[in-house]
């Protein structure tokens, strides 16, 4: 739709399963060769299989893993570096606020975002000084594939909402952003709650 809109090739499509970590880095090169370069990357993969409360399943906790930390590292260092030679270029990690505390429902989907704004947070802290921007985005409940159907969901946005407000966050270069804002003060209340309080909450 979005090369018959313009007219010419601005769109491609690369199929690629984020937990074949090791194809990443040439998958870069080829898609940056193939756009004549990067300027804005947004790392949009996820996975949140449900969890029973007394569930522990290695295998799920695994996919969250690769899927939510490390198949972002893998594509986001090869981004990072070619951005940093270049001195130049925006990169987007697109967390939840499920990564601000540690949720008895999911504890390692809540682990894998951590990771991954701590991942974020020290990426801009190396490239910061060279000209590279690095946003964290940390949205609330989208309407997307992995929250279809599940239950107790509030303040849902349409993933083309979200779009909307993290293309603008991305270009204004902010730190970090959630999506909507509301979940900002929402969060803020969420992190100061003492531990032995938050633990009887149920969250």
């Amino acid at each position: 739709e979005i090369n018959d809109a313009a007219g010419e090739e601005r769109a491609i499509a690369v199929a690629h399963d984020v937990r074949a970590a090791d194809e990443a880095p040439d998958l870069v090169q080829e898609i940056a060769r193939r756009l004549g370069g990067l300027d804005l990357v947004i790392y949009a993969a996820g996975a949140m299989p449900a969890v029973a409360v007394d569930e522990y399943d290695t295998a799920k906790d695994r996919e969250m893993i690769e899927v939510n930390l490390i198949g972002a590292v893998a594509w986001l260092n090869p981004v990072a570096e070619r951005m940093a030679r270049l001195g130049r270029g925006t990169i987007v990690g697109i967390g939840s606020v499920a990564g601000d505390r540690g949720r008895a429902p999911n504890p390692v989907y809540c682990t894998s975002k951590a990771g991954f704004h701590a991942y974020l947070e020290a990426l801009r802290n190396r490239v910061a000084k060279i000209g590279v921007k690095v946003v964290t985005i940390k949205p609330g409940f989208v309407d997307t594939a992995m929250t279809r159907g599940k239950e107790g969901l509030f303040w849902v946005i349409s993933a083309d909402r979200a779009a909307e407000i993290i293309l603008k966050k991305a270009r204004r270069g902010v730190v970090t952003a959630y999506v909507p804002a509301r979940w900002r003060m929402v969060m803020t209340i969420v992190r100061s709650i003492p531990s032995f309080i938050f633990s009887k909450l149920g969250f």
